[in-house]
């Protein structure tokens, strides 16, 4: 099998090769790209990765210096307290696990982040290899934040939490506002690229 820039579809664990392959027999006379998430993680990490691995290591550190997790609301009081309850743990273990003390901040300008955590959420990413890092990349860009797809991939947060944490303050707006289809679209949009990624990166981590 190869993909889409003609590459041989080479992958590190049997369990994501079989994986990938059950996509494939899964489709019938038209193949659909959104049920093959695998499939499209696994040949963008081999396709467009290693060509331009530092411009995608930095895109992905990038997300340090605007996390969403850094973005606190100055009121109400209920949300900031949820917001403080369910974020500022995820920070606490960014600064224990990988060095990264990043600053929070309310209001819509994002913090000036010390260059000494910037630093170390670019060696964090750094230290994915290619295919983890395409993963990586979509978690990151799907939750809005670097924190919590480092906590996805790492283990501290399964798909689902992840999911919410990056979902919280459209939730509280849900709860007092009611629900928008447009806005719902978009959330089980996100909460399928989420568990993707988490997908991916445990087949990747899996024995052969």
């Amino acid at each position: 099998m190869r993909t889409p820039a003609k590459a041989e579809l080479c992958l590190p664990t049997r369990p994501l090769a079989e994986a990938i392959a059950a996509e494939w027999a899964a489709q019938e006379e038209k193949v659909r790209p959104a049920t093959m998430m695998l499939m499209q993680l696994a040949a963008t990490g081999i396709d467009r990765v290693p060509d331009r691995r530092g411009a995608v290591v930095a895109e992905i550190a990038a997300y340090a210096r605007s996390d969403l997790l850094c973005h606190r609301a100055e009121a109400p009081p209920e949300l900031v307290a949820r917001q403080d309850a369910e974020w500022q743990p995820l920070l606490d273990w960014a600064a224990a696990q990988i060095g990264a003390e990043l600053q929070v901040t309310t209001g819509v300008m994002p913090a000036a982040q010390p260059a000494e955590a910037l630093v170390a959420c670019e060696a964090a990413v750094a230290a994915f290899d290619d295919l983890a890092l395409a993963a990586l990349h979509l978690a990151t860009t799907a939750s809005g934040s670097l924190v919590v797809a480092l906590a996805l991939a790492a283990g501290r947060l399964d798909a689902a939490e992840a999911w919410s944490v990056s979902q919280l303050d459209e939730t509280f707006q849900i709860e007092r506002w009611g629900r928008d289809p447009e806005a719902e679209t978009r959330r089980e949009r996100i909460r399928h690229d989420i568990a993707a990624a988490k997908r991916f990166l445990e087949l990747l981590a899996a024995a052969s």
